[in-house]
């Protein structure tokens, strides 16, 4: 897909080459319905481009930004002398129904900014996925853990049962591990791999993540979701599989010529000595190697992984999720659900100032998330007035992300008005009778 050739470069300066290719499929297309499709394309690509030549994309060179202005205009130019045009492509459905009919999906990442709703989004999908699947994970990798709090139910780093269900567990795992972890990667061979970890920065969160990932391999779960930390530290989390198959494999066919030193090592690390010790620490890297490379398998295949963004209709919210987006995709990591939080729909304003000048500013933001992502499910869950804690109130939040929002009419202020002065109509003409009646009960008596 053009958009995701885009987004998996590392600046938009491939953004004419795109248009170019598209361009080709254009007017070699002599069908009606490959002309429209290209057509859709070109136009996707402007809003894309839109997006990144702007304040929004104020991260790409002044080179880029050239770029993509040309790209925009050739777009535009291309488009405009289009004679044909047709329809907008049938729109996507805007739930998670499409999560809970793939059956073979089993790593399901839910992401995004900071306080945007990801644990309420996680816990809710989750208890989605309960009712159709046999058994269901739901893990926690942000160091400040949420899982606890949404369920009103203490987690641990080892699963347990989600109270009011037969089929969901729950753990909350942290992703820098404690000496006992590394301790565990390494039985056999001494201390080597702990004080490697701990001399390397950030191998001991990539080992870390690797124990975890071996863990739940062994664990008989038909699914499992990750409500993950904030976007910078699911995006390291996430790059760990291939950071380590990368360095595993370099050094494991550096064995033959290190093997030596791997012994005097070992010694100087108390592992002991012998030709033993290169064969045991050998074994356990080629162990977690295969962990590492099934697991980078899996999260790039479609069929097994998806991530789900989760943001809220604002400018931080925006940015970060587009980010989220392009770097999906240089992972290779499908993505095709946003989860928008938050939503104020205007049926429900009412006679708030506040909430009406909220409206507008979320509605600009809306229509930006609907232009970059039009072949996306888009799904809006509302603000409400009260925070979701609980599985009660979990299940009947989680309801939203299978039925869009049906958002109940408030009166206007101008009727809200009329009724409050029918009523002080009804009143005082109650107030006359009365006042009648007691006229004529002190008439005779006088």
């Amino acid at each position: 897909m053009a958009l995701k050739q885009l987004r998996s470069c590392d600046e938009s300066t491939c953004a004419v080459s795109v248009v170019y290719n598209v361009t080709c499929q254009f007017e070699s297309s002599h069908h009606p319905t490959g002309r429209s499709c290209c057509t859709h394309k070109l136009q996707r690509q402007a809003s894309v481009y839109k997006f990144a030549g702007s304040s929004n994309g104020a991260h790409f060179s002044s080179e880029a930004h050239s770029y993509c202005d040309l790209a925009v205009r050739l777009v535009d130019k291309l488009v405009l002398s289009t004679a044909f045009m047709t329809d907008q492509q049938p729109e996507t459905d805007p739930t998670l129904i499409n999560i809970l009919e793939h059956t073979k999906l089993k790593w399901i990442f839910v992401g995004g900014k900071g306080g945007v709703g990801k644990t309420t989004t996680s816990c809710s999908l989750a208890v989605q996925l309960a009712a159709v699947r046999r058994n269901v994970l739901i893990i926690s990798t942000d160091p400040a853990h949420n899982l606890s709090d949404a369920f009103n139910q203490k987690f641990t780093k080892t699963p347990s049962m989600v109270s009011g269900f037969n089929n969901l567990f729950a753990m909350e795992v942290d992703p820098t591990p404690d000496d006992k972890d590394l301790e565990s990667l390494d039985e056999g061979a001494g201390s080597f791999l702990s004080d490697l970890a701990g001399s390397i920065p950030g191998i001991d969160e990539a080992m870390s993540f690797a124990e975890v990932m071996r863990q739940v391999q062994t664990m008989d779960y038909s699914c499992i979701v990750f409500d993950t930390a904030p976007t910078g530290h699911t995006l390291r989390l996430l790059q760990f599989p291939t950071t380590l198959q990368k360095g595993l494999t370099k050094l494991m066919s550096l064995k033959g010529m290190f093997g030596g030193m791997l012994n005097q090592l070992g010694s100087l690390f108390g592992a002991g000595g012998g030709e033993n010790m290169q064969d045991q620490l050998l074994g356990k890297l080629e162990q977690l190697k295969a962990v590492i490379e099934e697991v980078n398998t899996q999260f790039k295949d479609p069929e097994l992984t998806t991530f789900v963004c989760v943001c809220i209709p604002e400018f931080l919210s925006l940015y970060e999720t587009e980010r989220l987006v392009q770097e999906l995709a240089r992972f290779e990591i499908d993505t095709n659900n946003i989860v928008i939080n938050q939503v104020i729909f205007p049926q429900e304003v009412g006679s708030s100032r506040l909430l009406r000048a909220r409206v507008k500013m979320q509605e600009k933001y809306l229509e930006q998330y609907y232009d970059l992502y039009e072949d996306f499910h888009i799904i809006k869950l509302p603000l409400l007035e009260e925070e979701v804690r609980g599985t009660e109130a979990l299940q009947e939040f989680s309801n939203y992300l299978m039925q869009p929002h049906q958002p109940e009419e408030r009166p206007e202020f101008s009727d809200q008005v009329t009724q409050l002065q029918e009523k002080v109509e009804q009143l005082t003409h109650q107030c006359q009778q009365l006042q009648q009646q007691v006229d004529k009960a002190k008439g005779p008596a006088q």
